[in-house]
């Protein structure tokens, strides 16, 4: 019997999102809050100091807020989902498709934060070519981070699919033998060891300061204004029946405030972009994502 691939995927992350759903509700449970008049918001940076000023400002303005911790990305839409939190702000758009797709849940954008250009790093390389006599590149293993590092390499001609139209290409997409590059898939964290070892790599925004780099001297880099980086805006995410509540709304306007936005530039070092667009662009958006994710099962 032949599985397909996107069957895989979804049984597999399934079983990830429970494991990592546990996980992260256990680290949260002591944190739990039934005052109906409190905000929980989930988040997998909820140590920066972006939420410290978030937190203050929205206290400012007459709102509760709590700000939960996840320490995988799997765990923040089941437990919205479930009822655990009330929002989440820590994925973008194209994760938020890829999620809902495959657990069958509508989770929707409300308002959008910032967008990080996906960006390709080495302590030696300067150029396209320079990648290309290095022959390889370590990219994020992560469905969602990775397949956007490899179309990063696409986009330069060091990688060919298998076909076009796949939004998230993992090493397995990769026609090797027309491609000039070796790809290879860790964890999001180890890119930085990687580079740190003197390897080409795609680090995530996440773990850029840890590793001691500089967004700006990125060799290869996406644009983020151009169409095809719309999915990679960052959101606040909630169920459908609250898209609309006034009160989430406002927490938008609070994280788009001077206070905040000077957090976001300083835990970032200034690679955030900030976005702004209203709940039916960003709606929008998703529904695009999510069918091309659909059409792209059927294939």
């Amino acid at each position: 019997m032949t599985i397909r691939r996107s069957t895989l995927f979804r049984r597999a992350a399934a079983a990830t999102a429970a494991l990592g759903l546990a996980a992260g509700l256990t680290a949260c449970a002591s944190d739990g809050n039934d005052d109906d008049s409190v905000i929980t918001i989930g988040s997998t940076e909820a140590d920066k100091s972006q939420w410290r000023a978030f937190e203050k400002k929205a206290d400012e303005e007459g709102l509760k807020v709590e700000i939960k911790s996840f320490t995988d990305y799997n765990s923040p839409n089941p437990a919205l989902a479930n009822g655990d939190l009330d929002t989440n702000q820590f994925q973008h758009i194209q994760f938020l498709a890829e999620s809902n797709v495959n657990s069958g849940e509508d989770l929707l954008p409300f308002g959008a934060t910032e967008i990080f250009p996906m960006g390709v790093y080495s302590k030696t390389a300067k150029s396209v070519e320079d990648i290309e006599k290095a022959g390889e590149v370590v990219v994020p293993n992560d469905s969602t981070n990775g397949g956007r590092a490899i179309l990063v390499l696409v986009q330069n001609g060091l990688v060919t699919l298998k076909k076009d139209g796949i939004l998230a290409p993992t090493p397995n997409d990769i026609d090797t033998s027309k491609s000039k590059v070796k790809v290879t898939a860790v964890d999001a964290s180890q890119t930085a060891v990687a580079y740190n070892d003197g390897k080409v790599a795609s680090i995530n925004n996440n773990f850029l300061q840890s590793a001691g780099v500089d967004a700006n001297d990125a060799v290869i880099k996406d644009d983020p204004d151009a169409p095809e980086a719309q999915p990679y805006i960052n959101v606040f995410v909630t169920t459908a029946d609250q898209v609309d509540n006034a009160d989430y709304r406002k927490l938008v306007e609070i994280w788009h405030s001077p206070e905040v936005q000077k957090a976001v530039a300083d835990d970032t070092a200034g690679t955030a972009i900030e976005v702004k667009k209203s709940p039916e662009e960003l709606k929008k958006i998703l529904e695009d994502t999510e069918q091309k994710f659909r059409d792209q099962d059927k294939k």
